[in-house]
């Protein structure tokens, strides 16, 4: 094998590994992934807890960070919104139980914060990442209407306006 072709070998698969494009595409119009993580607060949730519901399920990078808390913040800002539209939020992070707390704690977020540890969950809906040489949870939000299908997928956000793009977005699938 010549140099040449080594060297595009390795740049396609530290391209793969940096952004984490070899983890599963999530569809808009399939079932939804279930899962079973804790929240902050110790208790379990799983996706079928929520059946009969709209579901913002947002993916974050790291606890405390300046984006994620942007995020969530917006989020907080608006969470009688998204109550009005029978909407939950879940944001979900490889960061543990007690990272979580006290995020939420520290930003009195109204709403679960889930711990994927064993990163099954980012797996599952294809956001599993490298930052440099950590893995994270990319921030990608998906839409899951009240009978589990995934109606919406975000693969770009932005954190200052991503909160009111979710809810236009909501406000036209639940009319």
């Amino acid at each position: 094998m010549s140099k040449k072709n080594i060297i595009l070998i390795a740049s396609t698969l530290c391209f793969f590994l940096i952004t984490g494009i070899a983890s599963a595409e999530i569809k808009t119009g399939q079932t939804a992934p279930n899962f079973n993580l804790q929240d902050q607060n110790g208790n379990w949730h799983t996706l079928d807890d929520y059946k009969g519901k709209w579901v913002v399920l947002y993916f974050y990078p790291k606890d405390g960070t300046p984006g994620c808390t942007t995020e969530a913040c917006s989020f907080r800002d608006n969470i009688f919104e998204f109550e009005k539209l029978n909407a939950q939020i879940l944001g979900v992070s490889l960061d543990n139980v007690e990272s979580h707390q006290a995020f939420s704690e520290k930003y009195s977020l109204p709403f679960p914060l889930l711990a994927d540890l064993n990163k099954e969950c980012a797996t599952e809906y294809g956001v599993l990442g490298k930052f440099m040489m950590m893995t994270i949870a990319k921030r990608q939000s998906f839409v899951i209407n009240p009978e589990g299908k995934i109606v919406k997928h975000y693969k770009k956000v932005d954190p200052d306006t991503h909160t009111e793009q979710v809810i236009g977005d909501l406000k036209k699938l639940t009319s």
